[in-house]
């Protein structure tokens, strides 16, 4: 009689696998219709996402950080999403000029600000978009995927006026 459990649980295994390859184009579709509705949102929101991460950018986080003193958007838009925990971003480059603390003393005054390339952070969670500021300097957007490849997955690219 014993045998009977094994068989019983082995068709329960096979059905409960079935039923997850099943759904994983399911899953997919789903995904896909949720990203084209975030990519939506953000065009609708691009605007005021800059403005606060710009705001939020140039008031140093800690005492002895860089001030923004300029940044400027690229069009270009490159979505990402956490490979562990699902989590979409939009990535944006941008040029930061920033200026060093210590460099308006030493060297007399402004003008010694420094330019510098990133890519600014967009996260989408629980349906809005937010951003906290934050850039990753000295990397575009391409080269953040590649150096953080185990952790993100390209989603999609937009690129803006090039032909």
């Amino acid at each position: 009689m014993e045998w009977h459990w094994w068989v019983a649980a082995a068709i329960a295994i096979l059905v409960v696998s079935g039923s997850l390859l099943a759904l994983r184009p399911v899953r997919a579709t789903w995904r896909q219709g949720r990203f084209q509705e975030a990519r939506r949102d953000f065009h609708r929101q691009r605007e005021r996402l800059e403005a606060k991460f710009v705001q939020l950018g140039m008031t140093p986080s800690r005492t002895g950080s860089p001030r923004w003193v300029d940044c400027e958007f690229e069009d270009d838009v490159t979505y990402v999403r956490n490979r562990f925990t699902g989590e979409l971003s939009a990535f944006v480059g941008v040029t930061l000029e920033v200026e060093a603390p210590g460099e308006r003393i030493l060297d007399g005054g402004p003008g010694n600000n420094q330019t510098r390339t990133g890519t600014a952070v967009f996260r989408f969670d629980r349906g809005h978009w937010s951003t906290e500021g934050r850039a990753i300097i000295n990397l575009s957007p391409a080269e953040a995927i590649r150096f953080y490849q185990h952790d993100l997955e390209l989603v999609g690219q937009e690129v803006i006026g090039h032909i």
